[in-house]
């Protein structure tokens, strides 16, 4: 308690926030792209703490919101196949595909069973050898390395009755993408939990190509707004640079043996973001060795592209050119129990924190 109670001094927080204030020169536009960071930064009422003229928008840092609705629907299919029991993480349960969602097949008689790690799914199909227990695996870097983990236990133990159907993505390319399609930012909250596994040298093309200044930083109210600082100095100074205020859990080289499963397992392939469409090389594919484990296989090499509700404009928060209280169903049509779109559905959601925690500011 003692640790976390440093990052939530409030002494402390009061004393960056006036350095803040005192720093400002200009207008500022940063984004998070870290669901996690999206959660915290509403949850401490970061933008309260802060001058008018920095804004802060939400990216496309949730895993459950970026997954596109074809790999749902992709997902809900293997469901319905005979013999098939789908273990998933919980968030997944309601994320809207183009007919129903896991939940509402799962309420029909499908196996559809929650679980908190992939090595939680591979011992289902240990125990159901004569099922095939199909993994989604969504997520970035961060959770990645624990499918890989149990693609190779799978493939030790010869349990060929396990797939994973991957929708790994990992965060460098999209980040590229934003600012390829010109969003007006003034620089990125880096994600810390990805650069826990990554390192530093994931993001230096951020300044270095984009003149964008950027900042990897953890998640109490101090943390931000220490980040938040750095970044308006880097602006005002005109020299955009990496740096990291989350050194305590970010090392240069990253984490070794997350990164050496990372390459045995999966090998980079373009992948559908919801609201960005293809973007190459920013997903991950199991490499030929493990492709026996690979879902795909069980499913038509045809199996036609999912479709978006033309309502909800989820595509437009994570490319941060909407905010969700400009969605026409924000609150009202789509809320946390009742989601239409999958930036409702997780606590990491860019809609889901909005509800919770801004929504009668």
């Amino acid at each position: 308690m003692k640790y976390i109670s440093e990052y939530r001094d409030k002494e402390l927080i009061d004393r960056v926030a006036r350095q803040i204030e005192m720093a400002v020169e200009r207008d500022y536009t940063f984004m998070e792209v870290c669901g996690g960071h999206t959660a915290a930064i509403r949850r401490f009422g970061i933008p309260s703490l802060l001058p008018a003229n920095i804004k802060l928008i939400s990216g496309p840092g949730c895993p459950v919101c970026v997954t596109s609705t074809g790999f749902v629907d992709r997902i809900v299919t293997c469901a319905q196949m005979d013999d098939v029991i789908i273990t998933t993480f919980g968030d997944l349960m309601r994320v809207p595909g183009s007919g129903p969602n896991l939940e509402e097949i799962k309420s029909k008689g499908a196996d559809v069973r929650i679980v908190f790690s992939g090595l939680d799914a591979l011992d289902i199909a240990l125990q159901n050898p004569r099922k095939r227990v199909v993994f989604p695996g969504i997520g970035f870097e961060t959770t990645a390395p624990g499918t890989a983990v149990t693609i190779i236990e799978a493939a030790a133990g010869e349990a060929g009755n396990f797939f994973v159907l991957s929708a790994h993505k990992v965060m460098p390319p999209v980040m590229r993408a934003l600012l390829e399609n010109g969003i007006r930012i003034d620089g990125f909250i880096c994600p810390g939990h990805v650069a826990t596994i990554t390192g530093y040298s994931a993001f230096e093309f951020i300044p270095y190509e984009y003149n964008k200044a950027c900042v990897i930083t953890g998640f109490e109210p101090l943390d931000l707004l220490q980040a938040i600082l750095m970044l308006v100095n880097q602006v005002n100074s005109n020299r955009p640079s990496l740096e990291t205020e989350y050194k305590r859990a970010v090392l240069p080289e990253g984490n070794s043996l997350a990164l050496e499963v990372l390459s045995k397992v999966f090998e980079p392939c373009d992948a559908e973001w919801r609201g960005f469409g293809i973007i190459p090389l920013s997903g991950l594919a199991l490499r030929r060795e493990y492709e026996k484990h690979d879902a795909g296989r069980l499913l038509k090499a045809d199996f036609p592209r999912g479709k978006d509700n033309p309502a909800c404009i989820c595509g437009d928060i994570l490319r941060g050119l909407k905010t969700p209280s400009e969605c026409p169903l924000f609150s009202e049509t789509c809320t946390p129990a009742n989601p239409v779109g999958a930036c409702m559905v997780s606590a990491e959601g860019a809609c889901n924190s909005f509800y919770k925690y801004t929504l009668y500011e």
